[in-house]
């Protein structure tokens, strides 16, 4: 059925770095979203209002936020497509993160009204009527959002869309409440125990959970978020594939929505080499990593002594007993000035987040550490941050 869909409905689907075609997949994810999301809550709601029960209400209206939500998406996607202007210079693109705001305000809403009609009809509890065709029903929209679950699954990893992947999670845990509500109805058909306003507090209260998951989820990517794995690798791979380009470091990826990433990146190379020629390389290389990863990067130059054997040398003795106290240390852009009575050593310390020791303190055991090496040693110290 979703490759059924898929065919259908987006044209060049394979072409999924496409800003239209991924949009088209999105789009797709939210209207289907939509649909099933109306189909769920109207049978759900009927029945919740025929037997009385208010654990079923509380899941009609879970799924009333999930209409929402994907509405919101929906929505959302297509502002974020608006083109860059003189007021945003960097497009809207964030405006698809900010969406998944007001769909976490509107989930918590209906969780906090959920759960207080839950306490009130413990208070004054009332016989149910549900027969079979309840029992089956509720049974059939577990199915209907176990394939919503696998149909927002397959197209959020397909598009690398963090709205459609949380889609996919709330729809798998939506089968769990359902489940939960389906079994409290069995309990009461069975052994005529009515649990009713309990399970219905508990899918409030996983629809309040629910919400402030949702979010986490927005603000994390709207805060600043390190750049995945892959995308580092591919960066480094790209870079590194170059004649004299040794190293990189200083690399910093910014996020202004899907698809509209910018980088900047310092690469290291030799001291020595023809400036016309590394400035070529180096525009080639922008270039490539934006056809690849669709990734504005900005490259700066760091000349590195490569022929001189003791700055060679003494920078490796340097890293290697500075990692023997801490191994997530790396340095670069090392350079020796000798003078009479002492030899600075200038170079850049990245420092991982979570190094429980103040800067000072840092460079302080740095150079002490390079004083065992030589006495006349010492350090003049940047510290810089990793942020990938």
């Amino acid at each position: 059925m979703t490759k059924l869909l898929i065919k259908l409905f987006i044209k060049d689907k394979e072409n999924i770095n496409e800003p239209l075609v991924r949009s088209k997949y999105i789009t797709l994810g939210s209207y289907v979203g939509i649909l099933v999301n109306i189909v769920l809550f109207a049978i759900k709601f009927t029945i919740g209002i025929i037997s009385g029960a208010v654990s079923i209400t509380a899941d009609a209206f879970n799924n009333l936020s999930d209409i929402g939500s994907s509405a919101v998406t929906a929505i959302g996607l297509k502002l974020s497509e608006k083109p860059a202007d003189r007021e945003h210079p960097f497009g809207h693109g964030r405006i698809e993160y900010m969406s998944g705001l007001v769909v976490a305000a509107l989930i918590l809403l209906v969780g906090v009204e959920l759960f207080k009609s839950s306490v009130q009809k413990a208070f004054n509890p009332s016989p149910l009527k549900i027969d079979a065709i309840t029992v089956i029903l509720l049974a059939l929209s577990v199915f209907g959002k176990l394939w919503l679950y696998l149909f927002n699954k397959f197209i959020g990893k397909k598009v690398n869309s963090a709205p459609l992947l949380a889609t996919a999670q709330d729809s798998i845990n939506d089968c769990f409440a359902t489940s939960a509500v389906l079994l409290s109805i069995l309990i009461c058909l069975i052994f005529k125990v009515n649990i009713d306003p309990y399970i219905g507090m508990a899918v409030a209260l996983f629809i309040v959970y629910s919400a402030f998951k949702a979010f986490k989820e927005t603000l994390d990517p709207l805060l600043g978020m390190p750049p995945e794995k892959e995308t580092i690798e591919k960066i480094e791979q790209t870079v590194l594939s170059y004649d004299d380009f040794s190293g990189i470091h200083d690399l910093i990826v910014h996020n202004y929505g899907p698809g509209r990433s910018f980088a900047s990146l310092h690469v290291e190379v030799p001291a020595e080499i023809d400036i016309i020629d590394c400035h070529e390389k180096i525009d080639a290389c922008e270039k490539r990593l934006f056809d690849e990863l669709k990734m504005e990067v900005v490259i700066h130059m760091d000349p590195i002594v490569t022929s001189d054997g003791v700055t060679v040398k003494m920078r490796q003795t340097v890293e290697d007993s500075i990692k023997e106290i801490y191994p997530d240390l790396s340095i670069h852009d090392f350079r020796m000035v000798d003078g009479n009575k002492r030899i600075n050593l200038i170079f850049d310390v990245v420092v991982p987040f979570g190094l429980k020791l103040s800067d000072k303190a840092l460079r302080l055991s740095i150079n002490q550490i390079c004083k065992k090496i030589d006495s006349r040693f010492e350090t003049v110290i940047t510290i810089d941050k990793n942020f990938v």
